[in-house]
Parts: C-alpha cells; structure tokens; sequence
C-alpha cells in the first residue's frame, strides 16, 4: 500500500499534480533519497528546485515544487503548490488526521532525542512504530516526520524543539499529541528567551496540542516546575526525585556502564534499568515509563525493555581508543560532542566523576564553548569550576572564548590547556590524554568538539603497528 497518491497529495497541499503516481516515502534531501520517494523542494541552505532533476534521475515518484524547474520535462510528475513549506506543513497535517493509532511528543531543553530514542526501544515490542529521524524537530522537521507516517502506525514518537519564542505551539497543535512530555527546563538558547522562565513558558506550550484526555508529563524537580504544573492542569503527571511526584525517584545508582532505578508509582515499587550512566538518562527513561499506560503500553514491559537502549553517537557514547595493540594499551572514550548547555554539561560532568578509571588512569574533561547563552554566558561557563564532583577530574583543558573563564576559575593543579578554538586544541591532543585514562569531550555543536573527538580516535589508528613490526 502507497503512502501517498497524487490524488490524496493534491488534496492535502491545495496543489496541482501534473500526472498521477504514487509514493512510498516523503524526502527533502538526494542523498538519502529512495526510489518511490516524494522530493519536496524546500528552500533552506540552497533552493530544493535545483535538485529535483536529479531526484527524478534517482527515481524520486513526484517531486513538490512551487514552480516548474528549468530543464525538466513537461511530462515529469510534478505536485505544484504556492508555497512548499506551506504544502509540506499540509501533508503534516492530512498524515495525522489519518492516523489511526497514538502520538507522543517530546521536548525539553535537553535529551530530547535521548528520551525520543529511549521511547523506540522500549516500546519497540508492543507497537509498530514511526519515530522522527535525527533531531527533526523545528518547522519542517515535525510536518515531514508526519508526512512519513503511515496510517496503520500504533504509536508516532515526535520529537518539538525551538530556538525563538511561539514555535512549540504551533507544531504541537499540529501533531495532536496523546501524551505530551517536557523533559527539563535549562539555559538553553537563553539569548532568544531572557530567563528560564522564559524557556519553561514556551516548553510548557506543547500541552497546547493535547488531544482532548491526554496526558501532559513534566518533571517535577526544577525551579520552574510551578510554570510546567500550571500548564498541565489536571492533565498533569510529574516525575523526578521530588516529593509528591507521581512516579518518584527513590534512588539512583551511578556503575560504569550503567544506571540503576528504584522509584515507586501508585502503590508500586519499580526497578529500572539504563545501559549507560547519568542521573539525567535516569529522569528521561522515569518520563517514558509515565507515558506508557496513557499511549497504552504495559509498564513493566517497558521498564524491562529499556535497557536496550545505546547512546548514539556524539551523545555520551562510551567507547575504548587503542593506543598500542601490543602493549594493550588504551584509553576511553566519551563522546558527548554533539551539543552542550549547562545542565547537560552538569550531567556530563557527573558521569566522567562517576566512572572508575584503572589504575594509573585519569579522568580527564576536555570541553568546548557553551552557545546561545546570552549575557550570562560567561557566568555560566566560570560556575562550571563549582560543579560537584568537579573535585574528582584530573585535568579540565578547553578551547574557546566563553571556556577561558572556566580555565580562569578552576583550581592550577586541576587547570588544563585552554586554546582559542578547538582546531588549535586538536593539535595538541596526543599530549593531553594517556593510556588508562577516562576522557569526557563535550561542547556545542558550532563550536567544534567533534574534532577533538575525532583527533583522539585518530590516535588509536596511529597506535596501531603494521603486522611485520608486531611480531
């Protein structure tokens, strides 16, 4: 069965098709285009119109497009609309009206994509279910995420991000969720917002999009839990460490590998546990396990299920770099490289605290700049140096503007390499990290932390001898 006929297409989008075709899949990018897809001709980075010869070439169904291209046969299938994201937003919505099973939506300053990742896995077993990709989250993430989703789905997981104010509602209302979850509330994207509760008010307006008796989930141990509680209203269900909370946390134990969970919901004791360490993944696995019962699910199945989740890549990943096969010779690696604020700083910070390196091992932090903060970045960054468990790390080297002041504050026998960008810090890498040692590396995105990432997974590839010198 086709996901979308030209007929249904045309309907959705107000748009005219130039023949009739059928398509499988919907996609806005040619290198991960399959066969049978629909091309939708965004206009981001680079106008999608330039790209729809060769999405037919690669035997893209149809493309979506606002004009007819130069160069494109009068025969080709075309579905054209006045405005593409205007369309794409119209498949969005005629995908959900359709949709005959439930939607979770998830957001939160952080582990978004975390928490949309622990709910795949663990409500994997029970449903058939469709789940963003990536962290398509903003305007066209969310309406392409539904446009992809078949009508017979179980369970859609969406995943609602922001980064300026009256975005969440908007997208909310359009995915109709069942259950609404806020993970937490953090300086994140603090320039566009002013405070936190700022932040809180705009997370909270995912509950706008409730369908009538859903389920609005939030956590209840942060400052602005008040600001999250209100907007729920009576749909509210909390959890965290917090007394009163509807699934509390009673204790958190932090292995290397490893979190494991008590916590009591009801009238009953629950044991959970996640495939890697952080009080953070603890709290985002309780808010799944709250969602479970209003999206259907049994909840001791979920709780069982949700230690087969991994961290992906770039998000806490725990892996071993081999220096010197011989010798046996090797470090480990955390790669967290794909975003920071402070509260997943903190987060990071107290997993690197929490891991036991062997002996003769450090645990070592190599941090990058901290973005979107506005004027309280470099207060931010410095506070950092007061983290607890801060006291357990060898050395802290770091590469940016906003880290100086964190190398300023730290203690000189804890105080690291500081460089000005993270090219420079990369250079040096080979001298900054030994054998045995446990190594954090964390950072913003834009500000490059993947490179150090990358240059210390290099070091493994450099630590191995050719065969002729092995023996």
């Amino acid at each position: 069965m086709s996901l979308w006929t030209s007929a249904d297409a045309a309907r959705a989008t107000r748009g005219r098709s130039t023949t009739e075709w059928t398509a499988n899949g919907v996609s806005i990018d040619t290198r991960t285009l399959q066969v049978g897809d629909l091309f939708v001709a965004l206009k981001a980075a680079r106008d999608g119109h330039e790209f729809v010869a060769q999405a037919l070439e690669k035997g893209a169904a149809a493309a979506l497009v606002s004009h007819i291209p130069q160069g494109i046969a009068e025969d080709a299938p075309l579905l054209v609309v006045d405005d593409v994201q205007a369309a794409l937003e119209g498949l969005g919505r005629f995908a959900r009206d359709r949709l005959q099973g439930r939607v979770l939506a998830i957001t939160g300053s952080v582990g978004k994509t975390t928490t949309k990742e622990m709910a795949r896995v663990a409500f994997a077993g029970q449903f058939a279910i469709e789940a963003a990709v990536a962290s398509y989250n903003n305007h066209w993430g969310v309406p392409l995420t539904l446009a992809r989703t078949p009508p017979e789905a179980d369970l859609l997981i969406v995943e609602i991000g922001m980064s300026h104010p009256d975005e969440i509602a908007p997208l909310s209302r359009m995915a109709r969720p069942h259950v609404a979850i806020v993970t937490t509330v953090a300086a994140a994207h603090l320039e566009a917002f002013g405070s936190l509760e700022g932040i809180a008010t705009e997370k909270a307006s995912v509950f706008d999009g409730l369908e009538p008796g859903g389920a609005a989930i939030y956590n209840a141990d942060l400052p602005t839990t008040p600001i999250l509680a209100a907007a729920a209203g009576e749909r509210g269900l909390s959890f965290g460490e917090a007394e009163g909370a509807d699934l509390r946390i009673t204790n958190i134990t932090l292995a290397d590998d490893a979190t494991i969970v008590q916590a009591r919901h009801e009238n009953y004791d629950i044991l959970y546990r996640v495939s890697a360490p952080g009080r953070h993944l603890a709290l985002n696995a309780a808010s799944i396990l709250l969602a479970a019962e209003p999206v259907g699910a049994d909840p001791d199945v979920t709780a069982q299920a949700i230690t087969k989740w991994q961290p992906p890549a770039g998000r806490g990943t725990r892996e071993t770099v081999t220096l010197d096969e011989v010798e046996g010779r090797s470090l480990t690696l955390i790669d967290d490289a794909f975003n920071a604020n402070p509260a997943s700083m903190a987060a990071a910070l107290d997993r690197v605290a929490a891991a036991e390196p062997p002996k003769g091992g450090r645990r070592i932090a190599i941090l990058t700049d901290m973005l979107e903060l506005g004027p309280d970045a470099t207060t931010l960054h410095r506070a950092l140096a007061d983290h607890p468990g801060m006291n357990r790390l060898a050395q802290v080297h770091t590469a940016g503007p906003l880290m100086r002041a964190l190398h300023e504050a730290l203690p000189s026998d804890q105080r690291g390499q500081w460089a000005e960008t993270a090219e420079e810090l990369v250079r040096e890498v080979r001298h900054l990290v030994h054998s045995g040692d446990i190594v954090l590396v964390k950072g913003s995105k834009s500000s490059r932390a993947a490179l150090v990432v990358d240059a210390i997974r290099e070091l493994g590839h450099r630590g191995r001898r050719p065969a002729a010198e092995a023996r």
